[in-house]
């Protein structure tokens, strides 16, 4: 289908149906929600946490073509998402992982509320599929305890229907730009001790650059039994089958100039990232009414094919068990829990012939351990004061057993490990103003490890240090009127920041700890509603992050981030037709390098998203993108000066990925 003929045909629908927006039943406004409370239940467990929370329902992210988490956090306040390429985004709370310019660290990823982080605590967001989710939960920094999380960035949760949640066929179909379309069929069903849930996906796409093709097939369901009127369990699996080829980052030039075109050297070597991934999860929870008890395993098998610099070929086994206890008595109530987690993985590289396996270059046994042990007392002296304190200790090793490294003499057994154990405490007060009005503050510590990307630089074993840092935060939530907002001010103090910057072209980057650094800044959300056909949404998130008397680096600004980012939206209309037209502005660009000696310039990209009812259980849905065609920068890998020309290429460094082009999508989702 010609994009025109889908705009056109959209248009038409909206225009047809006007008198559906006036026979709107406020009960049944989208078929996107159903008679959930899961969402409901999680508002609920937020507003009682001392800091910086929030809650995203499906029904907030209907509307757009869901790639990446990206298209579903861009209204959460504190969450700073780039776009790299395809499913690939750079996502940061708080500066965390702040100059890692592939994958993630500094997050706890979470689906239902267990951990995706492999052993090393790196993680892998292409395996969370956002079209699966009833709502996530962002819980930021150290407000993420509950999910047994103590980095600085905090813990983002996806939540997946269940046969209770969702009964019923729900299917949707995507359509759109560069060849793109995405399929998702989901059903559910439920009786009175047993219930089933369960949805496949797919997804193929040219990808809006030169070689970012990208395919996958995704399943994920759940099963839920209720055993005795205290016990239950659920089941969870999901497989992930995920092509994705690699555009490569390029010059500023080439970024504002051409931005459709990929990097050479990923051409030549075909660079992609394929990933087949089982995850199978159990929770099981025993409900004491004061009382309740869930404890749960988890294992996760995956094969990685990563041609880059060298082809790189993993199988990974990651499994761990979890507990958590919450128990509450008069006015005291507390969370005790753990976690452990176990990781192998079986690393080979080879020369990257076009893609393929050339001659080994090196083989190597790596196996890693995290173990975190938290807790947390809450105190209400009086109905509208809650007084909280609480800890996470957490312990981790890794180990690199290299086979076989070619550049250093073939065959040759080489160990390597590294072991560290840090206690962060957290101190909490939350008042309850009025019933819709709460004011908060924390004081936390946080800390994180290196994993194989930082202490495993191309071969040998590196002395990479912890990240630690004490964060204060205080902020209010609340809503008045037609107004709702959510505001936090921040400041973390940090040592040993783990830092990268990119060495060359077809070298992955190298970590170095920092000294002194600084993250402060503020995360603010605010919704107003003064009618009930019209809502306007804002974000605003400034960020300002920098060394501290740093030998080399004097008081400099930390690159990659922003210190501005605002977005906006006005949605006119109801459930039944409505139109969101947005903004997303960055009034000045980020610096590149670590010398602060280039900065990008800012931005403005315009969008618009629509929606309208066919019938009670079919929509249509239009997600516009960059439509002015804007070429700017969206994100960038580090180094220490972006004016040093390659002495192999000899240009300026290719670290800069460009915004998404212009894009049209759109859809139909019906529920039967």
């Amino acid at each position: 289908m010609k994009l025109s003929h889908l705009a056109l045909s959209t248009a038409l629908s909206f225009y047809a149906l006007p008198a559906l927006a006036e026979e709107a039943d406020d009960e049944n406004q989208t078929i996107i929600v159903t008679a959930s409370t899961q969402s409901d239940e999680a508002e609920v467990r937020a507003n009682q946490t001392p800091g910086g929370t929030d809650i995203i329902r499906h029904e907030d992210y209907a509307d757009k073509s869901l790639m990446s988490l990206r298209d579903t956090l861009a209204f959460s306040p504190g969450v700073y998402l780039q776009p790299r390429y395809g499913q690939e985004v750079r996502i940061s709370i708080r500066g965390s992982g702040l100059s890692r310019g592939y994958h993630m660290r500094g997050l706890t990823l979470l689906q239902d509320g267990i951990p995706i982080n492999l052993a090393d605590d790196n993680g892998d967001f292409q395996e969370l599929e956002p079209i699966f989710f009833d709502h996530l939960e962002v819980y930021r920094g150290s407000n993420a305890l509950r999910f047994g999380s103590g980095t600085l960035g905090g813990a983002i949760n996806g939540v997946t229907p269940t046969g209770r949640t969702s009964e019923g066929i729900y299917v949707r179909g995507d359509v759109g730009s560069f060849d793109t379309y995405r399929g998702l069929v989901s059903a559910g069903i439920a009786s009175d001790r047993v219930d089933a849930w369960a949805a496949i996906s797919t997804d193929t796409s040219e990808g809006d650059r030169e070689h970012s093709d990208r395919s996958s097939l995704r399943f994920h369901g759940n099963v839920g039994l209720i055993l005795t009127d205290t016990i239950s369990t659920r089941f969870y699996g999901s497989y992930n089958n995920i092509d994705q080829e690699i555009p490569g980052a390029l010059t500023q030039e080439q970024a504002l100039t051409d931005p459709n075109e990929a990097s050479p050297s990923t051409i030549a070597g075909d660079n992609a990232r394929d990933i087949d991934s089982i995850r199978l999860q159990n929770r099981t929870s025993f409900d004491f009414g004061g009382a309740k008890l869930d404890v749960g395993a988890f294992l996760n098998v995956k094969s990685l094919y990563h041609p880059i610099f060298q082809v790189i070929d993993q199988k990974s086994n990651d499994r761990g068990v979890f507990a958590r206890l919450d128990y509450e008595a008069g006015p005291f109530s507390f969370t005790l829990g753990g976690e452990n987690r176990f990781g192998d993985v079986k690393s080979k590289r080879f020369v990257n012939l076009a893609g393929d396996r050339g001659a080994l270059t090196f083989e190597a046994d790596m196996d890693a351990r995290t173990t975190s042990l938290y807790g947390e007392v809450r105190y209400h002296p009086v109905d509208k004061l809650s007084l909280i304190v609480g800890g996470i200790y957490t312990d981790g090793y890794r180990k690199q057993r290299a086979l076989f490294n070619r550049f250093a003499g073939g065959a040759q057994e080489v160990t390597g490990r590294a072991s560290f154990d840090e206690f962060s405490p957290k101190f909490g007060i939350l008042y309850e103003a009025t019933p819709d009005i709460e004011f908060y503050a924390n004081y936390s510590r946080s800390a994180e490890f290196p994993g194989f990307i930082e202490l495993s630089q191309i071969a040998s074993f590196v002395p990479v240090e912890a990240q630690t840092a004490w964060t204060g935060e205080i902020g209010t939530r609340g809503t008045v009127g037609i107004a709702s907002w959510d505001v936090s001010l921040y400041r973390s103090e940090i040592k040993g920041e783990l830092l990268q910057f990119k060495v060359a072209q077809d070298v992955p980057a190298s970590t170095f700890n920092a000294e002194d650094t600084l993250h402060q800044g503020i995360e603010a959300a605010l919704t107003l509603e003064p009618l009930p056909w019209l809502r306007i949404r804002q974000v605003y998130q400034y960020s300002d992050f920098r060394f501290q008397d740093d030998a080399q680096y004097g008081d400099n600004r930390l690159p990659v981030v922003p210190r501005h980012v605002y977005r906006g939206e006005i949605r006119l209309g109801t459930d039944a037709m409505h139109i969101a037209p947005h903004i997303e502005w960055m009034p000045q660009g980020a610096f590149a390098d670590y010398q602060n000696s280039v900065r990008t310039k800012g931005y403005a990209l315009l969008g618009v998203t629509a929606g309208a009812k066919l019938t009670d259980s079919i929509d249509l849905f239009l997600d516009a993108r960059n439509l002015t065609g804007k070429k700017a920068i969206g994100d960038i890998s580090a180094v220490i000066d972006a004016t040093a020309v390659d002495a192999i290429t000899g240009q300026l460094p290719s670290i800069y990925n460009p915004v998404e082009r212009r894009a049209i999508f759109g859809g139909i989702r019906a529920r039967f």
